[in-house]
């Protein structure tokens, strides 16, 4: 079997503005995302760490590593998903996430599966 098809994992995030934990008058921009993680792989994997990449609108980086997600380090059998809850706060109203979840499938065999790059909005910000 194709080592590609064995090891899959798809990750997909939406996100919501926190008006009521923001603070525009203090550059305070706090954002929900809830992440969907997927195994569409024929291998069962658990996700070990995460690596986040977040990008403010002044391009000021912030690299935020770490254990599992949430306290967890889910185990995801072909066919299963987790789902959770996180946030992060930004000094601009618009900035983007991406990065990567850090994998070890049943074999042992370690994989990285891609955190697509997403945006944070305060709405009406972005048309």
């Amino acid at each position: 079997m194709a080592e590609g098809k064995k090891y899959r994992i798809s990750v997909n995030v939406n996100t919501t503005y926190l008006a009521e934990q923001s603070d525009p008058s203090a550059d305070r921009y706090v954002f929900a995302y809830t992440v969907t993680i997927a195994n569409t792989g024929t291998e069962a994997a658990q996700l070990i760490s995460r690596h986040w990449i977040i990008t403010d609108a002044e391009n000021v980086i912030q690299e935020v590593r770490g254990l599992g997600v949430v306290g967890e380090q889910p185990l995801l059998r072909p066919g299963e998903s987790f789902e959770y809850t996180s946030g992060t706060a930004l000094a601009t109203p618009v900035g983007t996430m991406r990065g990567s979840y850090q994998m070890v499938a049943e074999d042992g065999n370690k994989f990285d599966a891609e955190i697509p790059r997403f945006t944070l909005s305060m709405p009406r910000v972005l048309h």
